[in-house]
């Protein structure tokens, strides 16, 4: 018997059917030497360390640190029915084919069930990239030996490991620690959490010690040929900072009032060039949660169920988890196939569609940049548009513009950059004339030359300019502006700085290492991590954005600098990368995260830590101090008196509100 091993039932009923697989059975679909079961996500999990002693169920300092000498995993409770239908299966089984995700979760969610199960028969892979059935036959077709994506297994066991390694101990010590110094939460510590906690504390407190500061700019209205615009002006070395601005009112004053007496200015060199932009790539996940958050408001976690939701129910496009925008070039024999589909699916498109250079090459199409996945594009079937909701159709149209893009004209357009003298004072003026407007027919979002403000100049059109002419001056407006303080991170720009840490690493050696990587997290576990710090209230949103709360604060200043280091994560990932490509053994990867823990263990059994505690309320039942707890349910106030006095306030939730109170129960178990 055939066992195709899914990670989802929706899966498994896709793939059934194809397969002909019809029969609905306990957990499974059946058909003539095939059986198609599932998982629902993982069915099994890491022991916490009380499963490897009794003596572990107390947090204590002495017994740290936790170093399983063989580990082990148990079917998680809440699907234990499907773990023995699972079970039962795998063991009549005379072939498998794991077909779950095409990502390391995904491998790792069916070799640890192969594993805990003592399977010892063939394996094969299906690797699917989409679940519309002309994909799933494609796949079918073309199974991959078990041995080409093992090493996906040992990369997400390593990941798994480290992460309990970490999490564990260190979430035991700190918070140990943290009572020793008067709080009383749970200071919970992650590989990668942790980190990205730190880009919005950091963000945050950039933002607590901003100094506004002054300055004056100078917008000068000229006209020729009856067209008028805008000239910047440009201040004289020694009254501006860094970036030009000009810091003394006096000499902004003055540019001013010579300007208005000149009456004039004289053209002196125009350059003109013609700038050419090729389209950008098709979305990878991470890149789509960034323009879903900032074009439609979306959290980053509503951008991947929506994109999941595409991909397995609607069927419209291709795997979301995918940390590439590149298509292999042996996709391109699908593109009549895909554009033909988008008619179908949307008739409006037949002109746009029709007028595509169906053989145009763009930059997406190039297998040395392809990883295990391609970029996010339509499906080579018609979809029903009708079926999606609004925010799923928003998300779709935005995947499906990326992908005709491809097929359309570079955006063209000539940009002239214009100098003037005027009471002796120094002028530019900046134009834009689109030529070809391209592939931006179907991304007509606003560009970086197309925004408010400072940009808006750069798109004015200005007339024939040419040197020695005499352009009229009209107002000369004085702008007195402060500068502003950073922006506090949206979701979306969060995702953004964990791909590009790089850039927030000193260390140059460490950041020339680092710049090609994927920063710190995976596009699949992203979401998660961010969701994570939420649930535990380290961070809380605010509107749009997401700020770091009290315990934020206070978890990063115990924890030592490699740990909250996105440096330290970012070298990880490639250790990660190291044992997917086989250039790394997992246990030798282990055996030095175990070290390093011992080692942080070791230093800092004995320390005291010096934190800010955030200030407490008074119990509304009996009026003494409350401290903060994490419970099952995430942070909450409760009175110190407990259990003597039960009473408890909320603390603000992840959406604003005030959460309701709970009852109190103590964190044992830190993921």
């Amino acid at each position: 018997m055939r066992v195709f091993l899914c990670e989802k039932p929706s899966q498994g009923k896709d793939i059934a059917r194809v397969l002909g697989a019809g029969q609905r059975g306990n957990g499974c679909y059946s058909g003539a030497g095939v059986v198609v079961t599932w998982c629902i996500g993982h069915l099994v999990e890491a022991v916490p360390p009380e499963g490897y002693g009794e003596q572990y169920k107390r947090w204590a300092i002495e017994q740290l640190p936790i170093l399983p000498e063989r580990w082990r995993v148990e079917p998680k409770a809440a699907t234990a029915a499907q773990f023995k239908v699972v079970q039962q299966l795998v063991a009549k089984a005379g072939e498998l084919v794991i077909a779950t995700d095409a990502d390391r979760e995904g491998e790792m969610i069916a070799r640890e069930i192969i594993e805990l199960c003592g399977y010892c028969g063939p394996i094969q892979r299906l690797w699917l990239s989409a679940l519309n059935d002309a994909s799933i036959r494609k796949a079918l077709g073309a199974l991959k030996p078990s041995a080409e994506t093992l090493p996906l297994y040992f990369s997400a066991l390593a990941r798994s490991r480290a992460d309990w390694l970490i999490g564990m101990n260190l979430s035991r010590l700190f918070t140990l620690l943290g009572r020793q110094a008067g709080y009383t939460g749970v200071l919970s510590v992650g590989r990668v959490q942790t980190p990205t906690l730190k880009l919005v504390v950091d963000r945050d407190r950039e933002i607590a010690r901003f100094v506004c500061v002054p300055f004056w700019a100078i917008e000068v209205a000229l006209s020729h040929a009856g067209q008028s615009f805008i000239a910047s002006w440009t201040p004289p070395q020694g009254s501006t900072d860094d970036a030009g601005r000009c810091l003394q009112q006096p000499v902004a004053q003055q540019a001013a009032d010579r300007m208005r007496a000149a009456g004039s200015a004289q053209v002196l060199p125009v350059e003109t060039e013609r700038v050419r932009e090729g389209p950008p790539l098709p979305f990878d996940l991470g890149t789509l949660q960034e323009v879903c958050s900032k074009q439609l408001g979306l959290d980053v976690q509503e951008t991947l169920d929506i994109a999941q939701a595409l991909y397995e129910t609607h069927k419209a496009t291709t795997y979301p988890r995918s940390d590439s925008g590149y298509l292999p070039e042996s996709m391109l024999a699908e593109v009549p196939t895909v554009l033909d589909s988008l008619v179908k699916t949307d008739p409006s498109l037949r002109p746009l569609i029709e007028r595509l250079d169906r053989q145009q090459r763009s930059r997406a199409w190039n297998d040395g940049k392809v990883s295990a996945h391609h970029g996010i594009i339509p499906t080579l079937e018609p979809a029903n548009l009708s079926a999606m909701n609004e925010k799923e159709l928003a998300v779709y149209r935005l995947i499906r513009a990326h992908y005709l893009a491809q097929f359309l004209p570079h955006h063209e357009f000539d940009r002239t950059v214009a100098q003037f003298s005027c009471g002796s004072q120094s002028l530019v003026a900046v134009g834009k004339q689109i030529a070809v407007i391209g592939w931006r027919e179907v991304l007509a979002t606003p560009g970086p030359d197309d925004a408010g403000g400072e940009d808006a100049q750069r798109s004015q059109v200005l007339p024939a300019l040419h040197a020695g002419l005499s352009c009229p001056v009209g107002k000369v407006d004085l702008k007195a502006l402060k500068m502003l303080p950073p922006k506090p991170y949206t979701q979306g720009e969060l995702i953004k700085a964990m791909k590009t840490v790089a850039k927030f690493v000193t260390d140059p050696r460490l950041k020339q290492k680092l710049r090609d990587t994927t920063g710190i997290g995976t596009e699949a576990t992203r979401a998660n991590i961010i969701n994570g710090l939420i649930g535990r209230g380290y961070l809380v949103k605010k509107g749009r954005a997401v700020r770091a709360s009290d315990a934020a604060f206070t978890l990063i200043d115990a924890v030592p600098s490699a740990i909250a280091d996105p440096g330290t994560t970012a070298v990880w990932e490639q250790a990660l990368d190291m044992i997917e490509a086989g250039q790394m053994a997992l246990d030798a990867f282990i055996e030095k995260q175990s070290v390093w823990v011992g080692q942080l263990v070791q230093q800092y059994r004995g320390a005291t830590l010096s934190l800010k505690l955030p200030p407490a309320p008074a119990c509304p039942q009996c009026g003494a101090p409350m401290q903060q707890r994490t419970g099952k349910s995430g942070a909450f106030w409760s009175c110190s008196r407990y259990p003597d006095c039960k009473g408890t306030l909320p603390i603000e939730s992840p959406t604003g509100r005030r959460s309701a109170p709970r009852k109190r129960r103590a964190a044992s178990k830190v993921s």
